[in-house]
């Protein structure tokens, strides 16, 4: 985008992992010719943070640097040439201080005066932000008398998004006194509340509006997620030199400011009887969160909340820590705190499944979480077609005659997992709707949608324009779609937590069938039948019995003659989820996705290479709206989720990333991915807009532990830390031929004082599901006004 008068920014980031600023001097930047602007910290004095409990972040840092490219001034000039020469005249003294770098080092104790932040955990040793400590039953007794227990330990790195296009942020401060801000944001409406409050202006003062971008990956991926600091300083260099101005972030910059996967170290502890039935399960998560607080409280919640929601298990112990450390702030990414506890859980069951010489799939259909049923702590399971999943993915990859039966070096192995479809509460508590639909048509029979969703790529334009076709009985390309802008269109939250197609699919439906009723009305007083007769397709309104018709256009016109502008709104807010304790509010969803994944990898035993053959992968959907896109982003799922196996790690060297840029951070190209066989399983959610629940997210979760799986299968070893590199196979194999235990891991797991826990009484499965869940309704029925072979919402029967 390019604005008349538009200058550039570039920001100056620290070289300093852990240092107090001392002093800056911007006084030969601010004289070189060109430059029209220099800001530092204290031109922005206002903190800011995507959740309430963590806002620690200033637009540029004031007083104190917390990692490598932390951002501490700003130049506005008339190219970027001239900033990049304006920032080398900035001069900038530091008072180094302590690092953390690791988990344990973050752990160590600290003198108050250094530690990374000056809140948290404070009772802790270290640079503790976060502590839980849930108990849901008595997890001891259970586990005491539990005939069988196993333990172990798992890490998952940390890694970032890559997405190919870069950060950038256009602001224009126009004449009349607003701010209109262009920003490649998954989340205009949280962008938004953030400028006010960081630049002192009212919102109604502010204008967001999000570009279509990627990077998102349908939501989590994420990493455009939050508020970053060259939004806010774009703004404030607008106002100040009353012209737009761009700043679009470097490759390098954007590996180092990051937000991506949280690295976790994981302690799982099961009692299990001698058929597997999980007795009691003991979960402890070392979270690195890096330098700024960002979602972390919500990620640390997530990689214990969700591991209900997929087996019974009847007491639960969940532990929790977050550290800061001096390097990027992690944040959310595709799965956002649950890709970790996943892998460790389904590594872990196949183990067991070992130990007791069981099937790991038959296994795994013996102990599944059972439909409208509420989770040991208290979250609401509705429909769940993950027996369907194991079975679909069982039978398409051979996966009983192949486990055990193929050559050395070669195997297979399986995973499962399941995740949100929109988080039960917002970002910051109100009882206001998380999405709305406002419609309104034309006397020509056009129809315009306005939402404040933002397609990220995961295709929810098309999502609104179906949704909205479908129950007005007319085509999608039919639909205009006015979208993510914070004056032009109603609320919507963001492209996060796989929300979009749940939440604003359910608010189109809602203001679409408010418009059907007032034009079939319409209808049929003019064609002399009852409204409740008629049906909508294809742009014809049709009265089947006696043959009567209209098209929706000869419609309009009667509809607006008889009741005015056709107009409505629909929205979105959904029920009250939460348990009753602290901290229940990260995890509840209105419905829950499944996911079964299986593996084939061939081992090479001289090099250590891991080679992934073929991937089987099994879906629960709801219901595919538009079933070319649900299968786009489950392939895009598993091509995420192979980097973050054998690739991909945001890892560090004295301070600086091992791999900023894209040369050196690999990732797989088309060369590396191998078959995807993708199945769809549509359990019809009673929640979702005709049934549907997300795809964005959930299928990346089965797939990392499933080749860890194969590769024991193939060779004997466990790999029970990723990425999954040569040199950890290589290892593991020396090990085994050494006849000491062929495994490759996390050996130790701090030794931490645990806060007391929060004991919470476990809802028991023998309740039958009407007692404790009474807002469940099983919907197995067409969506109104549509006929099986639509093409607005095609219906395709489950496997």
């Amino acid at each position: 985008m390019q604005l008349p008068q538009m200058l550039y920014g570039r920001l100056l980031c620290s070289h300093r992992p852990h240092a107090r600023i001392k002093r800056i001097d911007t006084s030969r930047a601010e004289a070189l010719p060109g430059v029209k602007a220099v800001i530092t910290g204290i031109d922005l004095p206002h903190k800011y943070g995507i959740l309430p409990v963590s806002e620690d972040e200033f637009p540029l840092e004031i007083d104190k640097v917390r990692f490598v490219g932390d951002p501490i001034a700003v130049v506005a000039a008339t190219d970027e040439f001239i900033c990049e020469a304006a920032l080398q005249l900035i001069e900038v003294d530091y008072e180094e201080l302590p690092t953390a770098m690791s988990i344990d080092e973050a752990l160590r104790p600290v003198e108050e005066a250094d530690r990374i932040h000056d809140y948290g955990a404070l009772e802790a040793a270290g640079n503790v932000h976060k502590q839980v400590h849930l108990e849901f039953g008595d997890v001891d007794a259970a586990i005491e008398a539990a005939p069988h227990v196993l333990e172990g330990m798992y890490f998952y790195e940390g890694n970032t998004h890559l997405a190919l296009e870069q950060h950038a942020a256009l602001a224009h401060y126009g004449a009349d006194g607003k701010l209109t801000l262009w920003s490649s944001t998954q989340t205009p409406h949280y962008v938004h509340k953030a400028m006010a409050k960081v630049l002192e202006l009212p919102t109604s003062r502010i204008r967001v509006i999000a570009t279509p971008n990627g990077g998102g990956f349908l939501t989590p991926s994420r990493g455009k997620s939050d508020p970053f600091p060259h939004e806010f300083c774009a703004a404030k260099l607008s106002m100040m030199c009353r012209r737009p101005v761009k700043i679009t972030l470097t490759r390098e910059e954007i590996f180092y400011m990051h937000r991506g996967r949280h690295p976790v170290l994981m302690w799982v502890k099961t009692g299990v009887d001698d058929d597997g039935k999980i007795l009691g399960l003991d979960f402890q998560s070392f979270v690195d969160g890096g330098a700024y607080g960002s979602y972390g409280v919500a990620s640390t919640y997530y990689t214990g909340a969700l591991q209900t929601v997929t087996y019974k298990i009847p007491t639960y112990r969940f532990r929790g820590l977050r550290v800061f450390t001096n390097k990027a702030p992690c944040g959310p990414k595709r799965g956002h705190g649950t890709p970790q506890p996943r892998y460790a859980l389904e590594i872990h069951l196949d183990r067991i499944a070992e130990q007791l010489d069981l099937d790991p799939l038959q296994y795994r259909r013996s102990i599944l979480v059972d439909e409208y049923s509420m989770t040991v702590n208290h979250m609401r399971v509705t429909s769940c077609g993950l027996d369907e999943c194991l079975t679909a993915v069982g039978d398409a990859s051979d996966f009983a005659s192949k486990r055990r039966q193929l050559p050395y070096g070669q195997g297979i192995g399986m995973g499962c997992g399941s995740y949100l479809s929109g988080a039960g509460l917002p970002i910051y508590w109100n009882d206001m709707p998380h999405t709305s639909v406002d419609l309104k048509i034309d006397r020509g029979g056009g129809v315009c949608a306005k939402c404040m969703e933002i397609d990220i790529g995961q295709g929810s334009d098309s999502v609104l324009a179906m949704t909205v076709a479908e129950v007005l009985g007319i085509e999608a390309d039919e639909i205009q779609l006015v979208t993510a802008d914070t004056d032009t269109t109603p609320i919507d939250l963001g492209s996060y937590s796989s929300r979009v197609t749940f939440m604003m699919g359910n608010a189109a439906k809602q203001a679409a069938e408010k418009l059907r009723e007032r034009i079939l009305e319409a209808a049929g007083n003019k064609l002399e039948v009852s409204p409740e007769e008629l049906a909508a397709a294809h742009g014809m309104i049709v009265h089947a019995r006696t043959g009567k018709s209209m098209s929706f256009r000869e419609a309009v016109p009667l509809a607006e003659a008889r009741g005015g502008q056709l107009s409505s709104t629909g929205f979105y807010r959904p029920n009250r989820l939460a348990g009753p304790y602290k901290g229940s509010g990260v995890g509840p969803s209105p419905a829950y996705s499944y996911s079964c994944a299986a593996a084939q990898v061939d081992v090479d035993v001289e090099t250590g290479i891991v080679t992934p053959q073929r991937i089987w992968i099994a879906h629960d959907c709801g219901r595919a709206i538009n079933p070319v896109l649900v299968e786009g982003q489950v392939e895009g799922s598993v091509y995420m989720a192979l980097g973050e196996i054998f690739l991909e790690e945001q890892t560090y060297r004295k301070g600086l990333h091992k791999f900023p840029s894209m040369l050196e951070y690999k990732s797989p190209t088309f060369l590396e991915m191998p078959p995807v066989e993708t199945i769809l399983v549509e359990s019809l959610d009673g929640e979702g807009p005709f049934g549907a629940k997300e795809c964005g997210q959930g299928p990346l979760l089965p797939v990392p532990p499933a080749v860890a799986n194969a590769i024991y299968d193939a060779v004997g070893i466990r790999i029970d830390e990723l990425p999954i590199t040569p040199d950890k196979v290589l290892r593991g194999l020396e090990r085994k031929a050494a006849g000491k235990e062929s495994r490759v891991g996390p050996n130790r797991v701090p030794n931490v004082i645990w806060p007391d826990p929060i004991r919470v009484d476990p809802v028991w499965y023998d309740q039958p599901p009407e007692a404790y869940v009474p807002t469940i309704r099983r919907v197995d029925a067409e969506p109104p006004g549509s006929a099986k072979g639509s093409p607005n919402c095609e219906h395709r029967e489950s496997p």
